[in-house]
């Protein structure tokens, strides 16, 4: 199932993709929340929306395909030939940093660079969507089931913010509007191999990013039981996974985006995003 949120920011209502149009499923459940994950509300839709009447789409917003998560969470420098374009060592472990629950906004709205920023980077990533509380999983088989599906996420990051003033990755990534999400949920029976999907990324029509889950270090199923020794995932959570090279940083001589930029990206089986650069008020 492809699960959508459709309305003006602060007031979507939960929506199920069928074909070029949506069912709304607001009657159902009041939103893609951590009590409709905890609770394995995907299930219950799908027999739901079978006979159910759809809407076509037409000029309304997208927003992101889940509520506001307990926590966003990020993997860094977790495809091969990402560390090797930033000139840095294979990771043993996973590299993990947060970033604020409220960067996350819907796959078309703008994205803001921060007041004083010269050098906010894109960076397309597979998102993962925790299905149920998870804490001390045994092995990948576990993670594996404890996920909810998948989404486009857009890991917007200001470079100076993140390296230069202290070296805490948070700084950098967690300013408004920083987490484009979506356009779906995308459910894990939809998806044949999760390790064999394209994204990509272009700005102003230019291809930056192309790259495959294929080269991936560590997976989804084993980063969701390797988070959970180390903290509690709640249902609704989110996880970035890493982006692929061509970010911004990488090129020589560096491009970061600027107002009026346009990016567009995204993932085989999973979507399109595109957002419009402008500088935050």
């Amino acid at each position: 199932m492809y699960l959508m949120r459709i309305g003006p920011a602060g007031a979507e209502k939960p929506a199920v993709r069928v074909g070029d149009g949506y069912v709304d499923v607001s009657d159902l459940t009041p939103d893609f929340d951590a009590a409709f994950f905890a609770r394995g509300g995907a299930a219950v839709l799908r027999e739901a929306v079978r006979d159910s009447s759809v809407t076509p789409f037409t000029d309304e917003r997208i927003g992101p395909p889940i509520a506001r998560p307990h926590q966003i969470l990020c993997i860094g420098l977790n495809y091969s030939d990402h560390a090797a374009e930033t000139g840095q060592a294979v990771p043993d472990e996973p590299i993990v940093f947060n970033k604020a629950p409220n960067t996350l906004v819907g796959p078309h709205d703008e994205v803001r660079i921060p007041r004083r920023s010269t050098k906010t980077d894109w960076e397309v990533e597979l998102g993962i969507v925790v299905g149920r509380r998870c804490q001390y999983l045994e092995d990948d088989e576990a993670g594996r089931q404890a996920i909810a599906g998948y989404v486009v996420v857009n890991d917007v990051s200001e470079r100076e913010f993140q390296i230069e003033r202290g070296g805490q990755w948070v700084k950098g990534k967690s300013a408004e509007t920083f987490n484009p999400c979506g356009p779906y949920l995308v459910t894990p029976d939809e998806i044949p191999d999760v390790a064999a999907l394209d994204l990509w990324l272009d700005v102003n029509g230019t291809r930056r990013q192309k790259g495959s889950t294929a080269t991936m270090l560590f997976g989804p199923a084993f980063l969701v039981r390797y988070l959970s020794q180390f903290m509690v995932l709640e249902p609704g959570d989110l996880i970035n996974t890493g982006t692929p090279p061509g970010v911004g940083m990488g090129h020589n001589p560096p491009i970061f985006l600027k107002p009026g930029d346009v990016m567009e990206l995204g993932i085989e089986r999973l979507g399109v995003q595109r957002q419009r650069v402008v500088a935050a008020p």
